[in-house]
């Protein structure tokens, strides 16, 4: 079964767990660690990237996740210098909640030609950054605005749009390392609204958050900064647990 089909749950009744990698936090000893824990707990699919990164350093640490991993490794890019062939599928997304061409489709004019050169499989991702906290990474590094935590119109609008567009899926993210997940009203309007899978990620901490964002209707939760705290073994066994459990 390919990445895509795996991800957007072909032949599955279940939500699925992603556990987002960085490899700007990673070295090879330890990308190697999380990787193989993650495929042995159940973990469905891991996406891999980053804000920033050297590119050499980046294909290196996805070699290494991709070789200790049974499951489908997806590129995550926060630019078109992160597509690099060491990956079984590539996130195509633009940044729809914001204004910034660059990232609603300079960064993938300029990635088209190495996703076609590569033959990578695309997964079209209409990428929504919501309000939490603080400022994310995402909301510093793109110049972008989130969409309020209190307009769920608007972002039932924005997912609307990108399933119009005619993308595979729709994340609603709450950004890397927030203190506040998207809220569970915002999730299940928008799952109500579109007919394609819904991913959800950012800010969820435990593994009753994550089950909650599944009742409330997203299709594929994302964990990423939590794994790094103590007791990773059993948090990605409770996680995965709750999560397929719905």
């Amino acid at each position: 079964m390919s990445a895509k089909d795996v991800l957007l749950g072909k032949n599955s009744s279940g939500a699925r767990h992603v556990v987002l990698l960085d490899p700007d936090k990673l070295n090879p000893e330890s990308a190697a660690v999380a990787s193989t824990k993650c495929s042995k707990a159940g973990v469905d699919a891991l996406f891999v990237g980053g804000s920033t990164g050297d590119r050499t350093a980046f294909a290196n640490i996805i070699g290494i996740i991709k070789k200790n991993s049974k499951i489908p490794v997806i590129l995550f890019p926060g630019s078109f210098e992160q597509i690099v062939p060491e990956t079984d599928a590539v996130l195509f997304m633009s940044l729809l909640s914001g204004r910034n061409p660059r990232f609603l489709i300079e960064e993938q004019v300029k990635g088209a030609g190495l996703v076609k050169k590569y033959g990578l499989e695309t997964i079209a991702m209409g990428y929504l950054l919501i309000e939490s906290d603080k400022p994310s990474a995402v909301e510093k590094v793109s110049g972008t605005k989130p969409i309020p935590r209190n307009d769920i119109e608007s972002a039932v609008n924005h997912a609307l749009a990108a399933q119009y567009f005619g993308m595979d899926v729709v994340y609603l993210e709450g950004g890397s390392g927030v203190g506040l997940s998207v809220p569970n009203e915002m999730v299940k309007a928008v799952k109500t609204a579109i007919d394609i899978p819904l991913i959800v990620g950012g800010g969820i901490r435990s593994p009753g958050e994550a089950r909650e964002k599944v009742v409330a209707g997203a299709d594929i939760i994302v964990t990423g900064n939590v794994l790094e705290e103590k007791g990773m073994d059993r948090m990605l066994a409770d996680l995965v647990t709750e999560i397929h459990a719905c």
